[in-house]
């Protein structure tokens, strides 16, 4: 594999390429019929109590469970929603009718995620980096990590920790507060029928979300809560996914998708977008990670293929300069600014912060230990190469997500039939079937399913949600932290409201200021102005 044809890669399944989408947005879908309409009365009530920074609330709740969402599932178990509505905090009544939704998702590693066997709220997902049931003690806020407590979930986990390795739940966060909590199923890439076909592939997970969103907007005045105040929520391909529920609000491109499972006949646009380490803009991903990560090495202490990191890092600065994003104080956003731009506007800022908040002693300990970092007028200063070396090891080989060999979920999410997995950028596939291969034809499109920067970028979708809550570690190397920069300033110029934040030295899954998250909802949705 020659750089000739590396260069080519950022045009492939990217920006340069318009869409065929069919359909008006908000289109009716057929099938929409008495099965989608909501029951207020079918509920179980439930007492959970749920620890916040405010210390530990009672919470009484209906909770209603594994409703199906679409006419025409394809699989029940997965294409169905729980509902949970706070009646009574700390003994007093609490009226959640024009109270915010969370629509929290709690899928990993683009996985199968099924709320049907919960118990409460907060009981979802596919346990990867989740505690099993829900509404109990041990999914409550500051239980212990599923992985023993080391700050980070598992790669295509769904979990979040706060900053000293204790779970996190956004869902019962927010019912605590008043809110209602919608917590979605969706298909995964693992799922096959009888016949061996994957029928959880891309877009299945994406479609299933929009679908469920319809749902609810659909059932406006039956579902209690404000359904035109739909905030999501998502962790690592759950963020992804979350970032693309608020991007790609009443797209054309999903109508046939949407119309064969007889969803209901509502809008899929939400009011904002909480975005946790979102693994997305995978056909760019490659290139992203070792332009971050290629001087890295692995936890073996061996460095990657180096013509390999080389040729995608190369591929890299066409991307970026093709997202044509000009930022305050730097211009135009390039790899030859790149780096700075995310040491001052996020990195630097973060390391400020956590130091701020230590004791003199504990800050003089950490100083000593990292002495990468200057610390001058109240304010920490390194250089890139010294942040990099100390985040250490990289997680992933290379290409980190197109595995040459076609081993990582990413291939297996864009499998399609019988096949379990494929290519799905050119390099990787050239790299192993010459350079005169062609991607398959469905796949440009499915990649535009799966991109929150497609609809940001090229169609600046006016459907998009306004508000966005976007959130990553600075050790996190499950992909690269231009990710978050990338869609953070693409949103700013678009002239959305945008609070993005890198949490210092946390890694996948860190969520260290889930309080704050809950407050914001408050605030971007008018809801701290009325009375619960």
């Amino acid at each position: 594999m020659g750089v000739g044809a590396t260069v080519g890669i950022a045009a492939a399944g990217g920006f340069a390429l318009s869409a065929n989408a069919s359909g008006t947005t908000g289109s009716k879908s057929s099938g929409a019929a008495d099965s989608l309409v909501f029951d207020k009365d079918d509920f179980t009530e439930l007492t959970t109590t749920i620890t916040t920074d405010d210390g530990d609330k009672e919470v009484t709740y209906h909770f209603y469970k594994a409703i199906t969402y679409v006419a025409h599932p394809v699989d029940e178990k997965y294409q169905s929603l729980n509902v949970s509505v706070p009646v009574e905090i700390d003994g007093e009544k609490s009226n959640a009718s024009g109270a915010p939704i969370l629509f929290a998702n709690s899928v990993g590693g683009y996985m199968p995620s099924s709320v049907a066997e919960a118990t409460g709220v907060g009981g979802g997902g596919t346990g990867g980096g989740m505690p099993p049931g829900g509404g109990g003690a041990s999914a409550s806020p500051g239980a212990p990590a599923s992985d023993g407590g080391t700050g980070e979930v598992p790669s295509g986990g769904n979990g979040q920790l706060d900053g000293v390795g204790k779970m996190v739940s956004n869902a019962q966060l927010a019912l605590a507060a008043g809110y209602v909590v919608v917590e979605p199923g969706a298909r995964g890439r693992t799922l096959t029928d009888g016949d061996g076909t994957y029928y959880g592939t891309a877009p299945a997970a994406i479609v299933d979300l929009k679908a469920a969103v319809r749902y609810v907007r659909f059932n406006k005045g039956r579902i209690p809560g404000d359904t035109d105040r739909i905030v999501t929520s998502g962790t690592s391909a759950g963020g992804a996914l979350s970032a693309l529920l608020g991007a790609s609000g009443d797209s054309p491109l999903y109508a046939k998708y949407l119309e064969e499972l007889g969803v209901a006949d509502a809008s899929d646009a939400v009011f904002a977008s909480g975005d946790w380490c979102p693994i997305a803009d995978l056909e760019h991903a490659d290139m992203a990670y070792e332009w971050n990560w290629g001087a890295n090495g692995l936890s073996t202490g061996a460095l990657v293929d180096r013509t390999v990191s080389k040729e995608l890092t190369t591929a890299f600065a066409d991307y970026q300069a093709s997202l044509k994003l000009r930022v305050k104080g730097f211009g135009s956003l390039t790899v030859r600014n790149l780096d700075d731009y995310l040491l001052e506007t996020y990195l630097r800022p973060s390391a400020t912060t956590y130091l701020k908040g230590l004791s003199d002693k504990d800050r003089s300990a950490y100083l000593t230990a990292n002495p990468f970092i200057t610390w001058s007028g109240g304010k920490a200063t390194f250089t890139w190469e010294g942040f990099l070396g100390h985040v250490g090891a990289r997680k992933k080989d290379a290409p980190a997500f197109d595995a040459f060999d076609l081993s990582s979920g990413e291939n297996n999410l864009f499998g399609t039939g019988t096949a379990q997995a494929r290519h799905f950028t050119l390099y990787s596939l050239r790299h192993e079937k010459g350079g005169s291969a062609r991607l398959d034809g469905d796949l440009d499109e499915k990649l535009r399913l799966m991109n929150p920067m497609y609809h940001i970028v090229e169609k600046r979708n006016p459907g998009r949600a306004k508000h966005w809550w976007i959130r990553v570690g600075t050790k996190d190397s499950d992909t690269s932290l231009t990710v978050v920069a990338n869609l953070a300033a693409s949103l700013e110029q678009l002239g959305d409201d945008v609070d993005a934040l890198y949490y210092w030295d946390q890694g996948h899954g860190a969520n260290t200021d889930a309080a704050d998250f809950v407050t914001w909802i408050a605030e971007v949705t008018g809801y701290g102005n009325r009375k619960r």
